[in-house]
């Protein structure tokens, strides 16, 4: 199973200062050397981390796969830009992070999957991991989707860590019994990434992801490629970042 490190929170931690420390061009060399098997950013509209020259530069230089998450606003600039990839995802300009899958009967959706396309630009759908969705995807011209794993972290979180006595708590769970509610999230991501596959899709999963959590779904064999960004910067923070890559890809390996 690949490992695709998304790097957003190294400029995230830059964008503190202004300044060019940490440089995300170390940051990308560094997680290349440590084993990972792509690079993943998100170029957002309001650009609040990595910016266009970053972009520009990652995929320039990274000598491994880039996956470029994006939404459609900025569809020109993403076939401009010609990653290997291009995950499109929903994006409200408020949210922390991308909270769910995508629309797709976005009436831009359409236009944005071709214009990539005839750029030659590897297509994925963000999306929820339900079974219309999936297949709603076979009409829209793509060969990969990514499964939210958002849901079933929530529930790992709330069922398997303190997050439930912090002010982090996961207020729309708080009164589900969060083991019984991390079965039901964990069965449908194998029941979506198993019907993805069958219908002839790749598939790939994210967000949430974690050490104590990645084994579960590494686990799931129709799933070939997990994008990993927070838990693995967070990590580094005490370990390097060399030593954060390898320590999830044994885990993902192990599984």
């Amino acid at each position: 199973m690949k490992l695709g490190v998304n790097i957003d929170h190294i400029a995230v931690l830059r964008q503190a200062r202004q300044v060019n420390d940490p440089d995300i061009l170390n940051a990308m060399y560094i997680a290349v050397s440590a084993g990972a098997d792509q690079i993943t950013i998100h170029l957002r509209e309001d650009r609040r981390h990595i910016d266009d020259i970053d972009t520009q530069n990652i995929i320039n230089l990274c000598p491994i796969p880039v996956n470029l998450e994006c939404a459609t606003a900025i569809t020109d600039i993403v076939v401009d830009l010609r990653p290997h990839r291009a995950t499109l995802v929903p994006e409200k300009r408020e949210e922390l992070t991308t909270e769910g899958g995508l629309n797709l009967n976005s009436p831009k959706l359409v236009s944005s999957i071709n214009a990539m396309n005839r750029a030659n630009i590897d297509v994925s759908l963000f999306i929820d991991p339900n079974l219309d969705d999936i297949k709603a995807t076979k009409h829209l011209g793509v060969n990969t989707i990514e499964l939210h794993t958002g849901s079933f972290a929530n529930a790992y979180l709330m069922a398997y860590s303190n997050i439930s006595k912090t002010k982090f708590s996961i207020k729309s769970i708080e009164n589900q019994d969060a083991k019984e509610l991390l079965k039901i999230e964990f069965n449908r991501l194998k029941t979506a990434a198993k019907f993805a596959k069958n219908l002839g899709l790749k598939v790939a999963a994210g967000h949430g992801l974690n050490y104590q959590n990645v084994g579960l779904i590494a686990g799931i064999s129709e799933i070939f490629e997990l994008n990993i960004g927070q838990s693995i910067i967070a990590r580094s923070v005490f370990t390097g970042l060399n030593q954060a890559i390898k320590d999830m890809k044994r885990l993902i390996n192990e599984a």
